[in-house]
């Protein structure tokens, strides 16, 4: 749901009656992760998505039904071959979706409006509902921030309360949405509730060294893929807002130093493009001990021997030179700017959720690496829509 909190933190200002839909758990290939949600208003105006169109309808006409009968409503789809058309999912997954009415004058409102205008204003926070649970619970939401308190309640009990908190800034620490158990005590010990937490933190960085044409192509797809870039060269006369416009930041510097002062995490990103041994050694010595989520270079066979054998001869190790992708990129046949930058991007993105970089058409593997493995047993995919519904949402 946090993914559209700018368009629902102006309907809670605006003090709109909606119900707002979301995914809280997947399995097999499906569109959407747990987050997705879609919006619909008292008006009929919809914001959002949960499937990608496969059962955009049916959530459409659940939401406002839920603003009409105020009952909190959850509910499977998954895929069926004799009706794959009408209400599944014809790409054979197994969504489940929590429907929340959200009433301008519903108690349970503070929290989603603390939750949604923190991410709108970029914090990292996180939103706990309870999905899993005496029916009576099904909804009950906490915003967590990473500093300071929280807002709303589960279950009426400050211990549960407590420690469902404190379960939910790991998960946000972490920047991870996903799931916990917990009894309606506060302890672990014969939970009864199923808590969905869906955390929002700020964009991860990418870091692109040396303002040359393909930086400026890389900026471009970073921006697209979500992430805050930053353009980093020590040549002032390259390092322009004119030749960089869509960057987040453009920084006049050695490339080494700056990378030694600024924040990097496990989410970052590190782009070497400059191929310059006296820019490339001493930056690749220092990101290769950061936490970082991808380090690539830039440069030919012959110019990654190089690199390599003045790396070892300053001493970075097997583990550490093995983070290394270079030369960088995928292999494309790229070119231009524009398609080398499209290599790269691939080569950031694959390994996030364990992909191959193979054609899919020549491939067994699954589509949805994430969403296959956390397939349990033999599901019946057969048609389900199974809605629990519950008391007026409090």
């Amino acid at each position: 749901m946090l993914d559209i909190a700018d368009e629902l933190n102006r309907w809670l200002e605006e003090g709109r009656d909606f119900a707002v839909a979301t995914v809280v758990a997947v399995s097999g290939s499906a569109p959407r992760e747990p987050g997705a949600a879609l919006a619909v208003d008292a008006e009929g105006t919809a914001i959002g998505s949960v499937s990608g169109g496969c059962v955009e309808g049916a959530v459409y006409e659940l939401c406002t039904q839920a603003l009409k009968d105020g009952q909190v409503v959850r509910e499977r789809f998954c895929y069926s071959d004799e009706d794959a058309f009408a209400v599944g999912l014809t790409c054979g997954g197994i969504l489940d979706i929590l429907i929340t009415p959200m009433p301008a004058d519903g108690p349970g409102r503070k929290a989603f409006q603390v939750a949604l205008s923190a991410t709108a204003r970029g914090e990292a926070t996180a939103l706990a509902r309870v999905i899993g649970g005496p029916a009576e619970l099904l909804g009950r939401a906490l915003a967590v921030r990473q500093v300071g308190s929280y807002e709303g309640e589960l279950g009426g009990h400050a211990d549960l309360d407590r420690a469902a908190a404190s379960e939910t800034r790991s998960l946000l620490d972490a920047g991870r949405t996903g799931t916990f158990d917990i009894a309606q005590d506060g302890s672990h010990c014969e939970p009864d509730l199923t808590v969905f937490v869906e955390s929002s933190v700020p964009p991860p960085r990418m870091l692109v060294f040396g303002a040359i044409d393909f930086a400026a192509a890389l900026v471009r797809v970073g921006k697209f893929l979500g992430y805050h870039v930053t353009v980093c060269d020590a040549r002032p006369v390259f390092a322009t807002r004119t030749r960089f416009p869509e960057a987040d930041d453009i920084v006049v510097n050695w490339p080494h130093r700056y990378l030694q002062h600024t924040e990097t995490d496990e989410r970052t990103v590190i782009c070497v493009l400059t191929h310059d041994a006296k820019f490339d050694v001493p930056l690749l010595e220092t990101a290769l001990r950061l936490p970082a989520a991808y380090i690539g270079a830039m440069g030919s066979r012959r110019t990654h021997q190089d690199r390599d054998r003045r790396l070892r001869d300053i001493g970075l190790t097997e583990a550490e030179l093995a983070r290394l992708h270079s030369p960088i990129g995928l292999d494309l046949g790229a070119r231009t700017p524009e398609e080398t930058a499209l290599s790269i991007a691939a080569e950031i993105v694959a390994p996030r959720h364990g992909g191959t970089g193979l054609p899919l058409s020549g491939s067994h593997t699954p589509i949805h690496h994430d969403t296959e493995a956390r397939r349990s047993g033999s599901a019946s995919l057969t048609l389900m829509t199974e809605a629990v519904r519950v008391g007026a949402f409090a």
